[in-house]
């Protein structure tokens, strides 16, 4: 707590250095290059639309630009070169705290300009992959941090997308149509990367709040369905993250303090004049604050902290190379007791760290190539303890100490035929190394049995080729495949896939994907030991297949106006060859899990399908104002070797989801303040439990399920407001942001889960995550 006072004291201090007038003008730079090829475009025009004084610029030999003296605030781009569509980049946000650094890419035309306009066209909400034609959604740096409840979190942020459900309990769950979390695969700098959450373990998709800070975040991808060849080891959706490039020019900072953490922000140039620049993000957390004022109860107080940073070095003659990396680490100590007596207790550990070298070279006009070298870490160590009733003492029920790292090398060539076909082909080698260890107290035997014990190897391929065909004007085709193989037990799967988009007119669009996609199982989950009949162990599920789905997705796309967009998607998904109980008479499914392992022996005999629309309405931010609203129909059922339809465990039919926000510019222009209200309300439907069989539970002392009824009851639907609050103010050369973002405004107590209590003999019910107010304050200068 005195480490946080002082920091708040320093932070007032440079406020108050920064205070003495607002500084009214700023720079905006950057590159242009050719989409397809990453070549620079010399002599393209970039202009601020509707400026006066007119104000613009023209790309040098490198595609470099700049425009001085811009007047602070919102700023609409419109960019040009003659053979290339037009492009417009609106409201982009000039503070006086950091220049406005852009890359811009430009597709080339079809059509040769010679007698025919091409009219600019915002494209709001394009992803980067031009691969990518359906299911997909750009998300900004901006919208994370805008978006009420988002609190900076990309994975939160997406929650607010067609067909994606979080979790009502607090966790970054990415629950995407009715599919489970672990199908999620999460990338950095086109990188498969572990999952990034803090206070999570191996095979676990979730967590309290991801380790990476917006502040580092550039553009990035969000993909729910029929994904593009590119893309592997990936079942239900993807995140798809870039770090932004730091000032090459001059060094920026930005501090920040509020109820999630403090962090520090750096980046700059390593030398004045050079091309090389750093950026840099540390921080660190307590959630004390929050658990001693009663707002939540963690049993414990959660501590964690992370760091990332990029390091990007042009060359002259050898291409880009970046160095990067993000790493967390977070441990909680949690006490179950009432009065003096201790009932349970528990000490959780986890942490991350990934890396690597990214190389981007162009071969020639019409080809480069990007490569990468990575490594990354995630362990996770868990002992619990509970209370013998006999001697009055905890005795250890369960040890988990689980660690992997992964050493992954990749490379994509992307060739441009021309202006109508362009290739991309590559693979990703992944090599792992793990060791493992998993025991824990059987509860009638009382004997600890060695769920896991395993130290070794294991290795991954994959390899994809995909070509862009633009047919004509209005119709674009990507196809191809990808190839996945575990070399831990040889099971390979090879995935075909196309998409094609059809431009009815300049204002509405069609889009049709399908493809095979599968992924492969927690290691954890082939190398754990299946106890036989005679009880002795095995590693049952060690040439366990991949598990597969097929997509089928249809959608439409319609501007409604200058800054209003109206999305439809319909799908369908057939999931094969998934694991299942080897038991012919048991329900059980992998489709359900979220992750970790049991003692279960699998076939891979199950099915399941999921199917749904999805509608967005989205009016885009302008003039100081945005909505966005969403609504999903869904239903995800599965069949295990019993041959029962079964309702998943995420099977919630319906979500709904209404953002809305309104920017207020107070007093004059040049004082550079602004106040902005945020909202978003959320409703869906609860996830699927399985009954507690009450008296089975109390005969044997804890939790017991009826399993002849997987799933057959259905937790409260789920209501939740968020609200937030910001004032930004422009001072000389600093830029200062107060916020209060308060989730769960309206206090709703749905019931999400339950459980038996071996003290009460009850069972009892646990809620949504409770009112959570967060307010930060941050200074950019």
């Amino acid at each position: 707590m005195k480490s946080l006072n002082l920091l708040f004291i320093f932070l007032m201090l440079l406020y108050k250095s920064y205070a003495s007038g607002p500084e009214t003008n700023q720079t905006i730079r950057g590159k242009i290059i050719d989409l397809d090829t990453k070549a620079p475009l010399i002599g393209a025009n970039i202009v601020i639309v509707n400026s006066n004084p007119f104000k613009g610029a023209s790309t040098d030999i490198d595609g470099n630009f700049r425009i001085t003296d811009v007047p602070l605030g919102r700023v609409d781009l419109k960019i040009t070169f003659l053979g290339y569509e037009e492009k417009l980049l609106t409201n982009q946000l000039l503070s006086a705290g950091k220049e406005l650094v852009l890359t811009i890419e430009l597709t080339e035309s079809l059509v040769k300009l010679q007698t025919v306009e091409i009219t600019a066209t915002a494209n709001k909400g394009e992803v980067i992959n031009e691969m990518a034609t359906v299911s997909a959604r750009q998300f900004s740096v901006e919208e994370t941090k805008r978006y009420a409840g988002s609190f900076n979190d990309p994975a939160r942020m997406v929650s607010s997308f067609a067909g994606v459900a979080g979790d009502a309990g607090g966790n970054n769950d990415i629950i995407v149509r009715g599919n489970s979390p672990k199908g999620i695969l999460w990338r950095l700098e086109g990188v498969e990367i572990p999952n990034p959450n803090h206070f999570s373990g191996e095979g676990l998709t979730g967590g309290p709040i991801n380790a990476l800070n917006s502040s580092m975040l550039d553009n990035s991808d969000f993909y729910s369905g029929a994904f593009a060849p590119e893309y592997g080891n990936a079942f239900s959706g993807i995140l798809d993250m870039k770090l932004r490039t730091g000032n090459n020019e001059k060094r920026e900072y930005s501090f920040g303090i509020g109820v999630l953490g403090t962090d520090f922000t750096a980046e700059g140039p390593f030398k004045v004049g050079g091309q090389a620049s750093y950026l840099v993000n540390y921080r660190y957390s307590s959630l004390a604050l929050l658990d001693q004022a009663g707002v939540v109860n963690f049993y414990g107080i959660p501590k964690y902290q992370d760091a990332s940073f990029k390091v990007n070095l042009p060359t002259k003659k050898a291409g880009v190379f970046s160095i990067w990396g993000l790493g967390g680490y977070s441990t909680i100590d949690q006490e179950d007791k009432s009065g003096d007596t201790l009932f349970a207790k528990s000490v959780f550990t986890s942490h991350m760290a990934t890396g690597g070298v990214n190389h981007m070279i162009l071969l020639n006009e019409k080809a480069y190539l990007k490569s990468f070298v990575a490594l990354s870490e995630n362990a996770s160590i868990n002992d619990y303890w509970e209370r013998n009733e006999e001697t009055t003492t905890l005795d250890k029920v369960y040890i988990e100490n689980l660690g992997k790292q992964v050493a992954r090398v990749g490379s994509t060539l992307n060739y441009k035929f021309n202006a109508r076909h362009k290739l991309q082909s590559g693979f990703i080698y992944s090599q792992q190394f793990f060791g493992f260890q998993t025991d824990y107290k059987d509860r009638e035997s009382k004997k600890m049995i060695k769920l896991l014990q395993q130290d070794g190897n294991a290795g991954y391929l994959q390899a994809f080729t995909s070509m862009k065909s633009r047919l004509g004007e209005d119709v674009t085709l990507v196809y191809g495949a990808h190839y996945m193989v575990n070399l831990l037990n040889n099971k390979q799967s090879i995935e075909p896939r196309a998409a094609i988009k059809y431009q009815i007119d300049g204002i509405q669009s069609v889009n049709l994907g399908v493809g095979i996609h599968s992924r492969m199982e927690p290691i954890t989950v082939y190398l754990s030991n299946v106890e036989a009949a005679d009880g002795t162990l095995s590693q049952a599920n060690k040439n366990l297949g991949l598990a597969k789905s097929a997509h089928f997705v249809l959608g439409y796309d319609r501007l409604l106006g200058e800054n209003l967009r109206l999305k439809a998607e319909a799908y369908y998904q057939y999931l094969y060859a998934v694991p299942v109980s080897a038991d012919p008479t048991e329900s059980f499914s992998l489709i359900n899990a979220t992750g970790g392992f049991n003692t279960l022996a699998y076939v891979n005999k199950g099915t399941g399908r999921n199917y749904g629309v999805e509608l967005t309405l989205e009016r885009f931010f302008n003039k100081g104002f945005y909505y966005l609203a969403t609504a999903s129909l869904y239903d995800a059922k599965y069949r295990a070797q019993d041959d029962k339809l079964i309702n998943s465990a995420f099977n919630g039919h319906y979500v709904g989801n209404l953002l809305v926000g309104k920017e207020f510019r107070l007093g004059k222009t040049e004082k550079g303040r602004t106040l902005a209200l945020n909202a978003k309300v959320t409703y869906m439907g609860g996830q699927r439990l399985t009954p507690i069989d009450l008296a089975a539970s109390q005969e044997k002392g804890f939790t017991v399920y009826k399993n002849d009824a997987l799933y057959s009851k259905k937790a409260e639907d789920v209501f939740k407001a968020n609200v937030a609050i910001s004032y930004r103010k422009n001072h000389k050369s600093a830029t200062s942001e107060f916020k209060i973002d308060v989730q769960n405004v309206t206090n709703s107590q749905a019931m999400v889960g339950e459980f038996y209590n071996s003290r009460t003999g009850k069972i009892e019910e646990w809620y949504q995550l409770s009112l959570l107010p967060v307010i930060s304050y941050k200074l950019e200068f």
